[in-house]
């Protein structure tokens, strides 16, 4: 049985996330749902949640510019656009530093433009956060959205509502042009425009 919790009990969510649980909460864009990267148990139990297949990796939520760097290596392209659009609704797939396992040697971050999600990473570090649904199941906005979806599937939902409704838009930046995967709220032409 999945447990619903209000924001304030921060202390009790935290130590969930540290004994390997699943979480959705809300963020800028849509409900998310995240383990720690650190966490091995907890990522193969989030697959399952999901109905992932294997060969789709999650993508990494981080608080801070810095904490980025610390798993991706960007470039003064990719740094640009960190610098601009980030926290926000934007998520970059680059080279990864050989932190994250993934199985790949590309990660897609994001920086969330939102306080609770912000301050949660903040204190346990990068997450694997993908969208709250089922795989080939709409997005959820709301508590009870995630709840009518993934009753059972997950440990712990963060009541509240997503800000955007509108996943993050996806760039690719590991070749020479920039590469739009997904279509959010942020188009291609005004990350471009903020290259020239």
């Amino acid at each position: 049985m999945t447990r619903v919790l209000t924001k304030d009990k921060f202390e009790e969510i935290v130590q969930a996330l540290h004994n390997d649980c699943i979480l959705a909460f809300p963020t800028d864009t849509v409900y998310g749902i995240g383990v720690l990267c650190s966490s091995r148990t907890a990522a193969e139990k989030l697959k399952n949640a999901k109905k992932r297949p294997e060969t789709k990796p999650f993508p990494v939520m981080v608080a801070s510019l810095a904490d980025l760097e610390a798993i991706a290596w960007l470039s003064d392209r990719e740094r640009k656009l960190a610098l601009r659009f980030m926290p926000g609704a934007l998520t970059l797939v680059l080279k990864k530093k050989y932190v994250i396992d993934n199985g790949l040697d590309t990660v897609a971050v994001r920086i969330p433009n939102d306080l609770f999600a912000l301050t949660l990473l903040e204190r346990v570090g990068p997450m694997y956060v993908t969208s709250a649904n089922l795989s080939g199941e709409p997005a959820c906005n709301t508590d009870a959205e995630v709840l009518q979806q993934l009753d059972g599937r997950i440990d712990l939902i963060v009541a509240g509502e997503a800000f955007s409704k509108t996943a993050s838009t996806i760039i690719d930046c590991t070749g020479e042009e920039l590469k739009l995967l997904r279509q959010g709220d942020l188009k291609l032409e005004d990350i471009n425009k903020a290259l020239l």
